[in-house]
């Protein structure tokens, strides 16, 4: 079972981690003390997330040149059209134009960070080489770690 300490809790909700301690004092969420410290589960951030106002959605789309923007604007289109059918509303729109195998591409990056921060939950993609050429599992372990 994945615990989280105060502060990476803290992080992970978009809160202070004296706001995370009220919350655990007020029994509004679960926490172990583990000698002075609290740990709290992942159900709990969960629940959390959940009572946010449920999906906070990140969309990303992917091509290998900018000779192909055309096919960008329709994974862009494609998404868009699943995310209305599903009723998600988008809060990230992230594009990049570059190879499945480049580890530097700006908006990965930002998709990261947005993740790490606990602001999405969800991020919609066309196909798992969209997001990389090799090594989604390690990307997904990585998200559903963050709650995503």
């Amino acid at each position: 079972m994945e615990m989280y300490r105060v502060g990476k809790f803290a992080k992970l909700v978009g809160v202070h981690p004296q706001t995370v301690k009220r919350w655990i004092y007020s029994k509004k969420i679960r926490a172990i003390k583990i000698g002075k410290e609290y740990r709290i589960p992942h159900s709990e951030l969960q629940k959390i997330l959940g009572d946010r106002g449920g999906n906070r959605i990140a969309i990303y789309a992917r091509v290998s040149g900018r000779d192909q923007k055309n096919d960008l604007e329709r994974q862009l289109e494609y998404l868009k059209n699943y995310c209305k059918e599903k009723n998600y509303a988008i809060e990230e729109i992230i594009t990049d134009i570059g190879r499945g195998l480049n580890e530097n591409r700006r908006g990965l990056k930002k998709l990261f960070k947005l993740v790490k921060e606990g602001k999405i939950n969800k991020v919609i993609i066309t196909t798992e080489d969209r997001l990389t050429r090799f090594g989604f599992k390690y990307l997904k372990e990585f998200f559903n770690h963050c709650g995503v």
